[in-house]
């Protein structure tokens, strides 16, 4: 997909605010050390699940499976009786879920730095690190391991290809990555800015990106919702354990040099 202008722009204020991070503090860390640590906490948390939040995740994987068998077929054959799929809307609003969701970011990030708005600035770099930890490392590997086929492959709704055993293009339906980024987005939007509103455009926009992808035979109803399932997961996770290193409280960032690894501490005063 071509990129737009947004995306670039959004991208290159991203990459700028890796190069020089907004906080200027000499004990606040950068944002490479603050990605390096959020996916350290978001790949280890099941580690520290207590049994809820066990029980909460297996009552998640019943439900997609439910979903799976009840709704997948009738929902694709739907969306199939409204092929071509050239809608416009829909091919605009499925984009918030690849490079839209970047420019939004880097423009949260001028705005940041520009107006000197720290909640814009956390936007950004709690916002990457969700989408790049969401779908650059979580959902990649779980398309990778289940292979599952696209709806528009015609083959079935149960048709995996384990480890990718098949065309790599199309065995990656499961789950939708474009969700997970929209997801991750709207999570983190809406535990920053806690007024109502933002929480409904944002989880709104995000649905519409899922129906998007399932309108134009890219995914499958359940692959949908395992995909906002983790953005969203991931997305609240980040912005929670990075609170605590804005607030003034201590942070434990890990220390890796030449010759060196161990943990830091940092804090804001």
């Amino acid at each position: 997909m071509r990129l737009t202008s947004q995306c670039l722009l959004g991208a290159g204020a991203l990459l700028l605010g890796l190069a020089c991070p907004a906080q200027a503090a000499d004990t606040a860390p950068s944002y490479p050390e603050i990605l390096v640590d959020d996916v350290q906490h978001v790949l280890t948390s099941p580690a520290r699940w207590q049994e809820q939040e066990w029980r909460d995740m297996g009552l998640a994987a019943l439900g997609i499976a439910g979903v799976a068998v009840l709704l997948d077929r009738p929902v694709r054959d739907e969306m199939h009786r409204h092929a071509p799929n050239d809608s416009r809307f829909m091919l605009q609003v499925e984009r918030f879920g690849s490079e839209y969701s970047l420019a939004l970011l880097g423009g949260f990030y001028v705005a940041g730095v520009l107006g000197d708005d720290e909640k814009a600035t956390a936007v950004a770099q709690d916002g990457l690190s969700a989408i790049l930890i969401a779908s650059g490392i979580i959902t990649p590997a779980m398309k990778y391991v289940t292979g599952r086929s696209r709806p528009r492959d015609n083959e079935g709704i149960a048709n995996f290809h384990w480890f990718s055993k098949g065309h790599p293009s199309s065995n990656s339906s499961f789950p939708s990555g474009h969700a997970t980024r929209a997801f991750a987005l709207a999570a983190t939007l809406s535990n920053h800015y806690q007024e109502e509103w933002i929480a409904w455009a944002s989880y709104t926009t995000a649905s519409l990106v899922g129906v998007a992808r399932s309108y134009h035979g890219a995914h499958f109803t359940s692959d949908i919702l395992t995909g906002a399932l983790i953005g969203t997961l991931v997305g609240k996770s980040v912005v929670a354990h990075n609170k605590p290193m804005r607030s003034g409280q201590a942070l434990l960032l890990p220390e890796i040099a030449p010759g060196l690894v161990g943990v830091r501490i940092v804090s804001r005063f």
